[in-house]
């Protein structure tokens, strides 16, 4: 008789905390409070949670702190798809936010998010979504020439 012993469970700790995640985010955004840079995280975390899907949407989950992965779970994935244009566009129209202020608040959140994922998460996350996102990661889009 074999004995059979339970799969290992791969946890992942998250490489910062939420108060860390947020004063990253309230420096590179230059937010004046903590208040405002949890209100920008909350809301473009959620937008994110509309455009990553599959395998990636759970990595990158494991690896958030634990309330920015909720706030990133908690949303169902759109079947539209957007250009990150398109994503900065959508997020100023359902804050009321100008476009320049969008796009600096997504770059300030998104560029603290591209360090927590790591380059090979990042990579797989950039090649699931359209053109378009890797500036607002903070990654130079490299496209050929046809």
């Amino acid at each position: 008789m074999q004995t059979q012993t339970a799969p290992e469970t791969v946890t992942t700790t998250p490489a910062m905390s939420y108060g860390q995640m947020l004063e990253q985010v309230r420096y590179n955004g230059a937010y004046p409070t903590r208040e405002r840079a949890e209100e920008i995280v909350s809301t473009v975390l959620a937008a994110l949670g509309r455009r990553i899907t599959g395998e990636e949407r759970v990595e990158l989950a494991a690896r958030l702190p634990r309330e920015a992965a909720q706030i990133f779970a908690a949303q169902i994935p759109g079947t539209d798809s957007m250009t990150g244009w398109a994503f900065v566009r959508d997020l100023a129209a359902r804050t009321g936010g100008s476009l320049a202020t969008t796009r600096w608040d997504v770059g300030s959140v998104l560029g603290v998010v591209a360090r927590i994922a790591g380059p090979g998460l990042l990579d797989r996350m950039l090649t699931q979504l359209p053109s378009g996102y890797a500036i607002l990661f903070g990654r130079a889009e490299l496209t050929q020439a046809a």
